[in-house]
């Protein structure tokens, strides 16, 4: 059990004291947060209110991408299995949203049964109508990649102003609704089909603001050769640029994502290294998922904060009794001077103000004499929660982080390159020799041998100053150099006799083509003399 106590007269009278980041984060959004949201009718211009479920849920990874871009395939391939629902095609097969979670037994639960079990984080999708909820579904199965994370399923994006009304319902407000509360979002791209369509680009537009969780995945690259994907690459990063704006670039992942065979095998190890990569940061998710959490809450507290000041401007300037209409249309036109008005009187900066046109729209509907005027108490209270209370739970998050084990995803394709051969880097690098009987050094030995008997060695030893001589032509940086020092003086005497050399000059190679230098000498590279001593 952890807790923390507040040193402020109020806390001392009644002390807060939570069991886990998830109990905290829950007593601070009902106390302090909660109240400023319902005063300013923040629900009504952003985000629902957030229930239990939200802080309790599993880390959620979005997918999306436009029709036949493989995210269901991607799914299939880090499942190892079929799930309920699942339709796979080269023509737009997913027409449904799919939240693919654990289950004790399988099967699909549709999506107006879905949103009212308060188990799960989705009751507020019913605000979005039964155009949406009928094309909703979790499919649950017993899955141990799904103990640890859920994926959402999303429909694939179509071009054209027909598909994009022919939904029923709000695609890229769906999708904002989702990117709030997932913890990755994965935009896939097929390397034949780089072109953004117009929702595509409503859509990535929609992810304002959660760049930071944004994964970019070009799949099926297996599919063309070498030069072309290198083109494919800089075309997919320079539309990127255009839509994207952050000064950062978008990590983008490249490989096929499916269980079939690579059409052209060329880019093996890239895929190898892509995959890798992009697993461990799949696997990251339920650490770090209460930062996350505790992350888009202070993200959440900004913006509701901003959103009462521009709420009670507007009230402060509008009539008691005559010309409400006329100068509801001025104020709305002018929303953008009263954002700057604000942004100086409170020291705001730009990027917490939420979108002017999308706020100048739905302020049309509103009644502006029904505003709350400044409630300076409510605003201190989440002041207070930003300051004090979200400091004691970044304390909170890190001893629960050390004092239990580094909880990963696993199963499925997460346990297919962790051990055995086929592991990324097996047999490469420091790892060439891992399971031959004799010891890989010796292949090389004699030509390191006749550098060696160059470097003057005494009672068969060379000393460091005549070692590092011969070591720096590789142009390796000092420290490089160090490290393989270390790790090639087996006994530690500050010298290196003829087997000893030889290890040193097998790691400069292993480094020179490209590989990483091992943390401690792996038993295979130790010298069959020195085995006695190593152990």
């Amino acid at each position: 059990m952890f807790s923390w106590l507040g040193s402020d007269d109020r806390r001392k009278k009644d002390p807060e004291v939570f069991q886990t980041v998830g109990d905290g984060l829950k007593k601070l959004y009902r106390t302090k947060l909660l109240p400023l949201e319902e005063a300013y009718k923040f629900h009504e211009f952003h985000s629902p209110a957030l229930e239990d479920a939200d802080f309790d849920n599993k880390p959620m990874v979005l997918l999306v991408g436009q029709y036949s871009t493989g995210k269901t395939s991607f799914i299939r391939y880090l499942l190892e299995q079929d799930f309920p629902g699942m339709r796979i095609g080269p023509e737009p097969t997913t027409d449904s949203f799919i939240a693919v979670m654990h289950g004790d037994t399988e099967g699909v639960i549709p999506g107006n049964a879905l949103v009212v079990d308060p188990k799960k984080p989705f009751r507020k999708l019913n605000a979005f109508g039964n155009a949406f909820l009928n094309r909703f579904v979790c499919a649950q199965l017993p899955n141990p990649v799904l103990e640890s994370i859920s994926v959402i399923d999303t429909p694939g994006i179509l071009s054209g102003e027909k598909q994009r009304i022919s939904r029923g319902y709000d695609f890229a407000a769906v999708l904002e609704w989702f990117a709030e509360r997932v913890d990755r979002i994965i935009l896939l791209f097929d390397a034949h089909k780089l072109d953004i369509s117009d929702e595509f680009s409503d859509v990535i537009k929609a992810l304002k603001n959660h760049e930071d969780k944004i994964r970019v995945v070009l799949n099926k690259a297996d599919q063309i050769e070498t030069q072309q994907l290198m083109r494919v690459y800089g075309a997919l990063m320079w539309s990127l640029g255009k839509i994207v704006n952050t000064p950062e670039v978008i990590r983008v992942y490249i490989g096929s994502f499916w269980s079939h065979p690579l059409l052209i095998p060329d880019n093996r190890k890239l895929f190898e290294a892509e995959e890798q990569d992009l697993f461990k940061d799949i696997q990251s998710l339920p650490r770090n998922a209460a930062l996350r959490k505790l992350n888009d809450l202070i993200k959440r507290a900004r913006l509701a904060k901003v959103h009462a000041y521009i709420i009670s401007a507007l009230k402060k300037d509008m009539p008691a009794v005559f010309g409400k209409e006329n100068k509801k249309k001025e104020l709305i036109g002018s929303l953008g001077d009263i954002y700057k008005r604000i942004e100086r009187e409170h020291q705001i900066s730009p990027g917490d103000f939420p979108n002017l046109k999308k706020m100048q729209d739905l302020l049309q509907s509103q009644d502006l004499n029904k505003f709350q005027p400044l409630k300076p108490k409510l605003l201190e209270a989440v002041d207070d929660m930003l300051s004090h209370d979200i400091a004691g739970l970044m304390v909170l998050v890190r001893q629960e982080e050390s004092q239990r084990p580094k909880p990963v995803v696993k199963g499925g394709a997460f346990d297919g390159t962790l051990d055995g051969p086929f592991g990324h880097g097996y047999g490469e690098g420091a790892g060439e020799g891992i399971d031959d009987a004799e010891w890989v050094v010796v292949r090389d030995k004699p030509a390191y041998d006749e550098i060696f008997y160059t470097l003057s060695p005494v009672n068969g030893k060379v000393t460091g100053a005549n070692a590092k001589r011969e070591m720096v032509k590789s142009k390796l940086p000092n420290t490089v150099l160090g490290k393989i020092w270390k790790l090639a003086d087996i006994d530690k005497d500050g010298m290196l006799d003829d087997e000893e050399f030889a290890l040193a000059n097998h790691l400069i190679k292993v480094k020179l083509e490209g590989h990483e230098l091992p943390s401690d000498l792996p038993a295979h590279l130790v010298p069959p003399s020195k085995r006695e001593i190593s152990e």
